[in-house]
Formats: structure tokens, sequence, C-alpha cells
């Protein structure tokens, strides 16, 4: 069974950086594109960025491409999300989400591409 907890969000002030991780537990997560998601308060789930299984090809939404930037290190189980240059809109829950398999090389966007998704960590920016 896939397990995703994410960690690192909090606090943090207009301009702060913030590191989120994702540890996976219960698989070998080289086999698992992943990608991160965050939801606000009254909103839909949207896509932040992504990340193929080799961790050579990434994509990002065009609201935090420059910002933010996804990197992972398969031989810890391991994803994080850079988050630099917050902005009080970026404000959400942030969801660590993988899926199984695919092309190596491929990264996904559209939420139902995945199957495990972990429980989220609240990131709020005050301006």
């Amino acid at each position: 069974q896939v397990q995703l907890v994410e960690s690192g969000g909090g606090l943090a002030q207009a301009g702060d950086s913030l590191r989120l991780s994702c540890a996976a537990s219960g698989v070998f997560l080289v086999t698992y594109a992943v990608g991160w998601f965050r939801q606000a308060p009254g909103k839909d789930r949207e896509f932040v960025a992504a990340i193929s299984r080799s961790g050579v090809s990434t994509g990002y939404s065009e609201s935090v491409k420059g910002r933010f930037a996804v990197s992972r290190d398969n031989a810890k189980n391991m994803v994080y999300l850079q988050m630099n240059s917050l902005k009080p809109e970026d404000t959400a829950v942030y969801y660590c989400t993988a899926r199984q398999g695919g092309y190596i090389e491929r990264y996904y966007t559209v939420p139902t591409s995945y199957n495990y998704w972990g429980q989220g960590t609240q990131v709020t920016v005050s301006s």
C-alpha cells in the first residue's frame, strides 16, 4: 500500500521560501510519477508541479513557473517542492500525489491521472 506524507508547510510572509517534502513508503518511488496539487478554500484542486519517474522531466503551472521547483531523490523515496518568492495567492493545502508506471520521462498534470494522494500540508502566506 502506497503512503504519501507531506511536510514542510506552515506560515510564511510574501517573498519568503518554503520547501515541502513528500515521503513515500511501501513502494519504490522510482516506479511512480509524482505531482503536487493545491486547493484553496472554496476553490477546485489545481495543478502546481509534476515530475517524471526519472526526475528529468518536470512541469509547472503558469502561476508558479519560475518560482517553484520540483525535485526527487529516488534513493530516499522523497519528492520535494521548493517554493520561492511566495505570494498570498499561494495559500492553500498542498497535496503530493503519485501514479505508478507510464513512460519514464512523462509527467502528469491532471488529478485523475494519479492513484495515490497524501493528506496535504497547509501553506499560508501573509502579505
